[in-house]
């Protein structure tokens, strides 16, 4: 991988809004100082978006360099099929995978310095043979690494937050806390920061599952009968890592300048107080991958695709996120 080289922006779903995103993002390349970018996708989206905007169709990514100046670069590829704003269609699925598949062979090889992935909708490409409930895994799969090796992060300017349960019911999210599973995650989450974000000596606090992080048994067991113990594990192992702390007190500011990262216990416990934050802002990182990949933090907005309303500031966090990245791993890396 070289930090020079341009990032690939995937297709995302067509009929969603990462068209529109994708040609907002390019138009404020100067005033966000974005680095070079191009959209593995299809000028034909655009217009049908009713998007106005310069393209370049570019037969290499090198060719994004000199193009991404004075428009948008555009490694076309073939939808099989139209695109009608906010109504997805299984003929274009396909499109959807493949641009994801390309961005990981560029990255692979080294054409790409970092992928960022447009919003997809999951139940399309599922019909269409996606496996797995959705990018993360299927980028695991790609990278030839287990599923449990790819970590959801979610950041956003003064909070890194990591879900140890992601996309499952609540009433399954005890079952599926274990030590294991947590001292897996908080050893990546430690190498990530230290690698692609340039801490030093990361400082992890992982939340309780329940109210007052269990009021030592009163309140739920699984702090003292789990957590506690695999805390102190990964303390003797040298990491820097403390709680179970509340989950009520974990977010506020003066709290927040204690770590640098908070592991939860799932989705909600992550993302609430992150989005509350800085709802437009959040980005979606995958660690744990032989790559870079970072993504926005919202999905298709089918609601309003077409309409113009869509907001491109996740993106843009997200491509300048997935740059910083590579440029720090390349350091760290040698």
């Amino acid at each position: 991988m070289a930090a020079s080289a341009p990032i690939a922006v995937t297709l995302g779903e067509p009929a969603g809004v990462a068209p529109e995103i994708v040609a907002a993002a390019w138009r404020r390349r100067e005033t966000e100082k974005l680095p070079p970018f191009f959209w593995i996708g299809a000028p034909e989206a655009l217009r049908a978006h009713g998007v106005d905007v310069p393209t370049a169709e570019i037969a290499t990514p090198e060719a994004a360099i000199d193009a991404f100046a004075d428009a948008l670069p555009v490694l076309a590829r073939p939808l099989g099929g139209p695109v009608t704003p906010g109504r997805p269609q299984a003929a274009t699925a396909s499109a959807v995978i493949a641009a994801i598949e390309e961005a990981v062979a560029l990255l692979r090889s080294g054409r790409a310095a970092a992928m960022v992935t447009a919003p997809i909708q999951k139940s399309a490409l599922h019909a269409a043979g996606l496996e797995g409930p959705g990018h993360t895994e299927f980028l695991a799969r790609l990278a030839g690494r287990p599923v449990e090796d790819a970590v959801m992060m979610l950041a956003v300017p003064g909070l890194r937050v990591v879900p140890l349960t992601v996309h499952v019911p609540l009433a399954q999210v005890p079952a599926l806390i274990t030590a294991e599973r947590l001292r897996h995650v908080a050893r990546i989450l430690v190498h990530a920061l230290a690698r692609d974000f340039a801490v030093a000596r990361p400082r992890i606090a992982v939340a309780g599952l329940n109210p007052h992080a269990g009021e030592a048994g009163a309140i739920g067991e699984e702090e003292t009968r789990i957590l506690i113990p695999a805390i102190a594990s990964l303390r003797t192992e040298g990491l820097d890592i403390r709680g179970p702390l509340a989950a009520d007190t974990l977010f506020h500011a003066d709290a927040r300048t204690g770590y640098d990262a908070a592991l939860c216990m799932y989705h909600d416990q992550a993302l609430i107080p992150l989005k509350t934050i800085d709802f437009f802002r959040g980005v979606n990182i995958t660690l744990g991958l032989p790559f870079v990949r970072t993504s926005p933090d919202h999905g298709t907005a089918l609601d309003i695709a077409g309409s113009g309303r869509a907001r491109p500031d996740s993106l843009i966090a997200a491509i300048r996120t997935a740059a910083e990245m590579a440029a720090r791993r390349c350091v760290h890396d040698g």
